[in-house]
């Protein structure tokens, strides 16, 4: 996959109102809409890598997955253990028992998991949990476990099958995302099944672009 300098870019406009919203400017107060985004470019790009690597015969989930791990675990590890001293310093004996669970669980990257399971209203506010913001990472990479892997299974049946089938699966994810923001709200922020219409609007518009790329190929050829 060649690379996109408008990706890049808006990843940069995505992220500027997250920070804003973070620091507490009121006008911002929407701003983690920056997070819905990024999902998008993730699927987008993960899809559009996938395809092409499929399609050139050099596909391997074992280097899809070093990849990952090369790019992801140095900066997270590199801000996890940065988070450490400063917890030691500040944090009462129960705030360093829940900052070193958020640890082990940022570093299987079931962040998102655990914070969801800890909402509740004697619980510490998010101001107060230094490795929040791993809950959106952690939702990308439990995504990347298992997408690839859908991926090699339907990809013999083609890329009409796998758009349809991915179209299916997001809408099923939106209507329980719909649910879910009325029922279990707290749920609906955190986990996988509820953001993973997200992702697959990135996927979709990779798989899309794939297809239609084919096609021109196709009428070139004649």
């Amino acid at each position: 996959m060649k690379y996109r300098r408008e990706i890049d870019g808006l990843r940069c406009v995505a992220v500027i109102p997250v920070i804003f919203f973070h620091a507490g400017i009121s006008i911002f107060s929407g701003g983690y809409v920056g997070v819905d985004v990024f999902f998008v470019i993730s699927g987008y790009l993960i899809t559009s890598i996938i395809i092409a690597e499929i399609e050139a015969g050099n596909f391997s989930i074992k280097g899809f997955y070093e990849r990952r791990a090369r790019r992801i675990l140095p900066a997270l590890f590199f801000i996890a253990f940065a988070c450490i001293p400063f917890a030691w310093a500040w944090m009462t004996p129960s705030q360093l028992g829940e900052f070193f669970q958020s640890l082990s669980a940022v570093s299987i990257f079931s962040s998102n998991i655990l914070f969801w399971l800890e909402i509740g209203y004697f619980n510490p506010a998010a101001e107060l949990k230094p490795l929040l913001h791993t809950w959106s990472l952690a939702i990308e990479e439990q995504y990347y476990i298992f997408f690839p892997l859908f991926i090699l299974a339907i990809w013999r049946f083609g890329k009409g099958v796998i758009f349809t089938s991915l179209l299916m699966i997001g809408f099923a994810s939106i209507l329980l995302a719909h649910w879910g923001s009325a029922n279990h709200p707290g749920a609906n922020f955190y986990l996988l099944p509820t953001r993973l219409w997200e992702l697959l609007i990135g996927s979709l518009s990779g798989i899309y672009i794939a297809i239609n790329e084919l096609d021109k190929s196709k009428i070139n050829e004649r």
